[in-house]
């Protein structure tokens, strides 16, 4: 490698960094917008409005049990267009470019998250989630995007795992953020002010983010090191249809690394307050008054699992493996990390649950990471959003599939059923990585 190269690689001295520090604060942003309602669906004032129950009311168990199940089916409507804006936005983002299609997406998003503290039924809760869950989908194809737009590919995995990050620490700051409004100044506070947030993202974004070809602060030294290993099986200028992209094996392979791990992590988002409020399990409770320390130690340690397992797919790489080995052997460790959560449904001891919930959780961020950065691995640039998207289509259908049976399994069997497809998902999802993509090859196009 050149001078000039060895140069670039201080990431305190690049503009490259400055651009995963925004995505970092976008997926944050984005997360924290997704997340509210996970904490305010176990606020009594919150869960007697959308039953329609006046504020004198004293909620039965069979009251719980029902707001429990209608969440179910909110859930899953925002699981619905979250599927189908993954597949749209991903396009979008791909015809119009970064800057301006993750702008519209983020707008999109914030106003869905405001609405969210006028409505007084399950009905239109319903309706403001499905349109947050249209926005929110342009989040990962366009940091995908920008990625690959930004970075060598050896330096892949680590940027997308910081950026994948920002979703752990908008989880952090939902839990201690939330809470406090919502005891204070009641649920509707809550959604405003976190809705607010992603006006000021925008302004960022429209003021920060351009191609680094186009981007004045960035300098020809490491203009040339992002372009240093451009891809040489297609030219990056190449743009393939949907159709056109669903007959390689590459993105079935990223569609299935999708449709069983994503259902998992949006499980943990949407229902571990209530596994730690209501597990018949636990010896120990919480609620919103004590609920933040176990999140911000489960998700401060999905954010080094992000970070780490992104690192260690770029060590692997630095020690001369070839790049598939690298990728699915980091994976593999991923996958193994997962499977004792199980446990946690069924130990008494609180600390062990949220131990073993935390290792979950930074393996699948280490695994999310990497499904990532199979969009920019295997596939041209012009077509990552796209492929992103319908990589992310297929999480969203099988989450869509998990939440709208979630709070039935829950209510009838508990928390069990649940935490052992947890553990096991990512290894099937593997297996089938390894019988499609024995080899880690980009699609090859004839005739372009």
């Amino acid at each position: 490698m050149s001078k000039q190269f060895s140069q670039t690689r201080n990431p305190f001295q690049n503009y490259r960094w400055r651009i995963v520090a925004l995505l970092f604060f976008a997926t944050t942003i984005n997360y924290i917008d997704r997340n509210v309602l996970s904490f305010t669906m176990i606020d009594e004032s919150f869960r007697k409005t959308m039953l329609g129950l006046p504020e004198s009311a004293t909620l039965t168990e069979s009251d719980v049990n029902l707001f429990k199940e209608l969440m179910g089916y909110v859930d899953a409507a925002f699981k619905t267009a979250y599927a189908v804006g993954f597949l749209l936005v991903g396009w979008f983002i791909d015809k119009v470019g970064t800057r301006v299609g993750f702008s519209w997406s983020i707008f999109i998003w914030s106003l869905a998250g405001i609405g969210n503290a006028f409505v007084n039924s399950i009905r239109g809760l319903g309706f403001t989630r499905f349109i947050l869950g249209i926005g929110e989908a342009g989040n990962f194809p366009s940091a995908s995007k920008s990625v690959a737009e930004w970075f060598p590919k050896r330096e892949r995995s680590l940027a997308i795992g910081i950026v994948n990050a920002g979703s752990n620490v908008g989880v952090i700051a939902t839990a201690f953020a939330v809470p406090y409004l919502t005891l204070h100044y009641g649920w509707r506070i809550s959604f405003i002010a976190t809705g607010l947030l992603g006006l000021i993202l925008i302004l960022l974004w429209l003021r920060i983010y351009k191609k680094p070809e186009e981007h004045k602060s960035i300098s020809k030294s490491e203009l040339d090191y992002i372009n240093s290993d451009r891809d040489r099986v297609t030219p990056e200028n190449t743009k393939v249809s949907w159709g056109k992209l669903l007959t390689y094996k590459q993105t079935w392979a990223l569609a299935a690394c999708k449709f069983f791990p994503d259902p998992i992590w949006y499980f943990y988002l949407t229902w571990l307050p209530d596994f730690f409020n209501s597990s018949e399990s636990l010896n120990q409770k919480l609620d919103l008054k004590n609920m933040g320390l176990p999140f911000l130690l489960i998700y401060l340690f999905s954010d080094f699992g992000s970070v780490y397992f992104g690192w260690l797919s770029t060590r692997f790489l630095n020690l001369g493996w070839e790049i598939g080995r690298a990728r699915k052997t980091t994976m593999l460790i991923c996958a193994i990390c997962v499977v004792p959560i199980f446990f946690a449904s069924i130990t008494g001891n609180i600390y062990v649950a949220v131990g073993l919930i935390a290792l979950a959780t930074a393996a699948h961020q280490g695994w999310s990471a990497h499904v990532y950065t199979m969009g920019s691995d295997l596939f041209p640039k012009n077509n990552v959003s796209s492929v992103i998207g319908i990589g992310g289509m297929f999480g969203a259908v099988s989450g869509i599939l998990l939440a709208s049976t979630a709070g039935i399994i829950r209510v009838k069997f508990g928390y069990l059923p649940l935490f052992i497809m947890a553990g096991t998902n990512y290894l099937l999802a593997l297996a089938i990585v390894q019988f499609l993509l024995p080899k880690w090859e980009q699609i090859k196009i004839p005739n372009q």
